[in-house]
């Protein structure tokens, strides 16, 4: 796509995150019914119908497009794929607590060009595509310029969760070298990073629905994102988010070795 091309879609795809959005807000704080799903993470009504809609948008603009998203799975077989999480964080929707968002990315083969992360309770976007930076609302996204973890904000979406995984090691050097943690992360945490108001988010197991959008985020705003091997992609199995300029300090500190 030339940039005209990929302003244009962007452009679209935070119409869809804006739309998805607000169909998650009729729901938000209103007691809606958790369900559990085979692999014991809870679904509510809000998460479906913002997908349900998002698909509706996505097929109507772009009828020969593949989809593939958290609850509905995948439809269509083509070079050009949206991917989907209509609520990142439905834990953290369930309980009312605002930091919860929408996810949104098109892979165009091998690449992904476009992210957005809508935030519906704190009226935030923030979105990307290639070449074009990073936004957030209708100013210009960038990370910090923190050189040093100890000056550094690490977050996490959940520390027990990254302490019962096999990075539990990796997780205490990190958190023990930084100046300050803290998590609620899920999405938000990498709006964070990309934004400039935290230096690092690290998750332990993710999604591709839980990381693509986040590629091209932090990759536009200046910041690194690999697994937590090093590992650079957008279906990634962990994910380790930084500001570009600790991104090394980051691994070195993750993998245990000696200054």
């Amino acid at each position: 796509m030339n940039p005209e091309q990929l302003q244009d879609t962007l452009d679209f795809a935070v119409e869809v995150a804006l739309r998805a959005g607000h169909a998650t807000m009729q729901h938000y704080q209103t007691g809606v019914t958790t369900e559990l799903k085979p692999d014991r993470s809870p679904v509510t009504a809000a998460d479906r119908a913002a997908e349900r809609l998002a698909r509706e948008l996505i097929t109507a603009r772009f009828p020969d497009d593949a989809i593939i998203g958290e609850e509905f799975g995948a439809e269509g077989s083509s070079e050009r794929r949206w991917i989907l999480d209509p609520i990142d964080g439905t834990r953290t929707f369930i309980r009312g607590v605002p930091f919860f968002g929408f996810l949104l990315a098109l892979q165009v083969g091998d690449e992904v060009p476009i992210g957005v992360m809508h935030f519906p309770a704190l009226n935030e976007t923030v979105s990307a595509a290639h070449g074009l930076g990073c936004w957030w609302n209708a100013k210009r996204a960038h990370v910090s310029n923190i050189g040093a973890l100890g000056d550094a904000l690490v977050c996490t979406t959940d520390a027990e969760s990254v302490t019962r995984s096999p990075r539990a090691d990796s997780w205490q050097r990190l958190t023990g070298a930084a100046g300050l943690t803290r998590t609620w992360g899920d999405c938000y945490g990498y709006a964070l990073v990309a934004t400039g108001r935290a230096e690092a988010m690290l998750d332990a197991t993710v999604s591709i629905w839980d990381i693509a959008a986040v590629s091209p985020i932090i990759r536009e705003a200046g910041g690194v994102l690999t697994d937590w091997d090093g590992n650079n992609g957008y279906d990634i199995p962990s994910a380790v988010a930084t500001n570009g300029m600790l991104a090394e300090e980051t691994r070195r500190v993750l993998r245990g070795d000696a200054r």
